[in-house]
């Protein structure tokens, strides 16, 4: 998957934004304000949110992802190289934690979402 991929899809789920707060090349993605998905200027890969520290773990022991530089210990860094359904599952999965994260009102004002993840 490119880069462009990875855009395709966060920009597909209701209410995503996107902005450079760091800079020319990296990507973020937000719903609400709060970023569900960043792609850094050189990482190849994009870094998502799961559930908890101890997901993450499992994830980056089991090869699907490495430690997201610069995020809390629950996030990770997915390669572009990897299955295009992993890849989208976690983007989805992410948004879906991050949205759910939101106050009531906030989340009644987006788009509706049905959460596959």
């Amino acid at each position: 998957m490119t880069r462009d991929a990875v855009n395709k899809i966060c920009a597909a789920l209701p209410g995503a934004d996107w902005s450079e707060p760091f800079g020319p090349g990296h990507d973020v993605w937000k719903v609400g304000d709060k970023i569900f998905a960043a792609i850094g200027a050189k990482t190849p890969g994009v870094s998502v949110k799961t559930p908890d520290i101890e997901t993450a773990t499992m994830l980056i022991e089991a090869g699907v992802g490495v430690k997201a530089p610069y995020f809390h210990r629950s996030w990770v860094n997915i390669p572009f190289d990897t299955d295009p359904e992993e890849l989208t599952h976690r983007i989805r999965r992410s948004y879906a934690l991050v949205r759910g994260s939101l106050t009531k009102k906030a989340q009644a004002a987006l788009p509706a979402f049905a959460d596959q993840a």
